[in-house]
């Protein structure tokens, strides 16, 4: 069911979302309130299918909050998402015009759900240190999404505005990356590694934070190499939506580890006196990374850690 709401204020739609469970003698079931915060011209449908997809594991209250300072009238617009529309949570989309969308503050605390943990989400442009912003102070966990701004600074923002509770997507975007290198290193001999190359497009920065976690785990300088079409012919098929990181070299003395993107869905690993071995590994989804930011509400210390190692990276 949704429920347009126009020119309207937080008092009338929380009585909305308290009429919904009344009318479904039903207690809300929400193990948290999702703050989404985006711009009027993001594109919000995606946004709410992510949302909707990761509600399915983690049930919440989510406040969809899109600013539009374009306007001038100053009004608060909504949208009540609520039963088989909304997947397993309560939406509320808010549309801020005007001089309303700088109080982001005082719209979304009359509608937190209490006594549960809050997190923050910018899908797309996050402030330069998301714990300084009004949703940010109030939410035990931050996730922004570098992958939406790709500019040379964008990293570094990220590791000086860094404060525990902060996460970004392009971190959960290598998780299943980052196991099968783990395996991978657990095969005998056990040897140090001496240096590593990780190779990847310019404007993904999950190749970086990847290169940062390498450089970390491992004490040894990381070089970032820079692939195009020409270096990698897998990229040039039409409509290919590969894993960013197309190659990783490990060298160590009995000789390197080398795993490298296949296609769509698959890696090779090669090892020293081993044959080659075939492992099954896609993109991940929106909807995916989003869920996995939501199961743990502490802070994520390997990816702080990952950040601090970028110091350790050289490009090429």
């Amino acid at each position: 069911m949704i429920i347009e709401l126009s020119d309207t204020n937080t008092k009338e739609i929380a009585d909305e979302l308290l009429s919904d469970q009344e009318a479904n003698s039903m207690a809300t079931g929400r193990v948290l309130t999702l703050i989404v915060v985006a711009s009027a011209t993001d594109d919000v449908e995606c946004i709410l299918d992510t949302v909707r997809e990761a509600s399915h594991e983690h049930p919440a209250r989510v406040l969809v909050m899109l600013t539009d300072k374009d306007r001038k009238e100053s009004r608060l617009d909504a949208r009540v998402i609520v039963g088989r529309d909304s997947g397993a949570s309560e939406l509320v989309v808010m549309r801020l015009s005007g001089e309303m969308a700088d109080h982001l503050g005082s719209v979304v605390t009359p509608l937190l759900l209490p006594d549960t943990p809050i997190v923050a989400w910018w899908p797309v442009s996050a402030p330069a240190r998301p714990s300084d912003h009004y949703v940010g102070r109030i939410a035990q966990r931050r996730v922004t999404n570098a992958r939406h701004n790709v500019s040379g600074n964008a990293l570094l923002r990220l590791t000086s505005g860094y404060a525990p509770g902060d996460s970004d997507m392009m971190w959960s975007r290598i998780t299943t990356w980052r196991g099968i290198v783990a395996s991978a290193l657990d095969r005998y001999p056990h040897e140090r590694v001496e240096s590593a190359v990780v190779s990847g497009p310019a404007d993904n920065p999950s190749v970086d934070i990847a290169a940062g976690w390498l450089a970390h785990r491992l004490g040894v300088t990381v070089e970032r190499r820079i692939n195009t079409p020409e270096d990698y012919p897998q990229t040039r098929v039409e409509g290919a939506n590969l894993f960013p990181i197309h190659s990783l070299v490990l060298n160590r003395a009995s000789g390197p580890i080398s795993i490298s993107v296949q296609d769509e869905s698959t890696v090779r690993i090669s090892l020293p006196d081993s044959p080659d071995a075939q492992v099954a590994m896609s993109v991940r989804t929106e909807s995916d990374c989003l869920s996995e930011e939501l199961r743990h509400l502490d802070a994520d210390v390997a990816y702080a850690a990952a950040l601090q190692g970028l110091g350790l990276v050289t490009v090429d």
